[in-house]
């Protein structure tokens, strides 16, 4: 979700963005090995690139924290939902639902935990790396 926000908060177009997150989720998946409901977490991971996308026009912590938490929960309901609805796992029932989603709550808690480092960790180098690009070279002062 971080690397989504910040492709879309920094591309200057949206196509790039999402170009750019789903070239990284395709090679973690070649490494890592492809899966059955990946087209799912691809299309899910689109969301936040279009939140950076609305963001970068907006700026502000709270807003990227917002558009973070955002990106998070609408992974986790459109994958789960995904899950229950094309697979056979579940019954397509209330109860199937309420079950998909209570397995999927282990694996949400380091989800967060991964978005709030990696976003932090994104946004945070980006802005180091500005600031100290926006400094000017000091010159030594010539000792007397």
């Amino acid at each position: 979700m971080a690397i989504g926000l910040y492709a879309g908060a920094k591309s200057t177009k949206l196509r790039f963005g999402i170009l750019a997150t789903l070239l990284a989720l395709f090679a973690s998946d070649a490494v890592l090995g492809f899966y059955r409901g990946m087209w799912y977490v691809y299309g899910a991971s689109c969301i936040p690139v279009l939140l950076g996308s609305l963001g970068s026009r907006r700026g502000g912590r709270a807003w990227l924290w917002g558009a973070a938490a955002v990106s998070s929960i609408s992974f986790f309901v459109l994958t789960n939902a995904a899950v229950w609805a094309t697979g056979h796992l579940y019954p397509h029932t209330m109860g199937g639902v309420a079950a998909c989603f209570a397995a999927a709550v282990p694996f949400y808690q380091n989800q967060i935990a991964g978005d709030i480092f990696y976003t932090a960790a994104l946004f945070g180098a980006d802005a180091l790396l500005r600031s100290l690009a926006q400094r000017e070279p000091q010159m030594a002062q010539p000792c007397a």
